[in-house]
């Protein structure tokens, strides 16, 4: 039983030792971090949106291509107070600036055009780290197919890490 035991110490201490190696904590490490924030990765996130219990759910990939969705409150006539998630048709993040335009759901549709800023939250994973500030265009139509449009500058928050689901499920 002993021996198990300190062969399983000694391999422990050995895969540790070949990790720290192979992944030394130095500026290579900080570099990548840089680099992250700077392509973008590092706002992605779930954010608030109009509401108390909507959010929006941005994902920044490669290239400055952004998925993601709006879970919202349904607010007409057969979805009143229905939960809708209206997925990004379109998504793009250029340096700061972020546009996306959601699919339209019950004939509504969003536009979102502004950028992403540093907001109070202190340390990354921190609410409010990264807020998103600009101009929201929600797009109605009507059963004649008639489309209204109703713009409104906003600001919505990152959620603080332990609360979006992904970093619930690392745990």
């Amino acid at each position: 039983m002993r021996i198990y035991f300190l062969l399983s110490v000694v391999l422990g201490f050995a895969f540790v030792s070949s990790a720290q190696q192979a992944n030394p904590p130095d500026a290579k490490s900080s570099d990548q971090t840089a680099s992250k924030q700077a392509s973008g990765h590092a706002y992605s996130g779930m954010y608030t949106f109009l509401k108390e219990g909507e959010f929006v759910q941005v994902t920044v990939e490669d290239e400055g291509h952004v998925t993601g969705f709006i879970s919202r409150y349904g607010n007409g006539d057969s979805d009143k107070g229905e939960f809708l998630n209206q997925f990004f048709k379109t998504g793009k993040l250029e340096g700061d600036k972020l546009n996306f335009t959601t699919e339209i759901v019950h004939g509504v549709s969003f536009d979102f055009k502004g950028n992403v800023e540093r907001g109070e939250g202190k340390n990354p994973g921190d609410e409010s780290y990264f807020v998103l500030r600009g101009i929201l265009t929600e797009n109605a139509s009507d059963a004649n197919k008639k489309t209204t449009s109703h713009s409104r500058d906003v600001l919505f928050k990152l959620f603080p890490q332990e609360a979006t689901p992904s970093a619930t499920m690392r745990k």
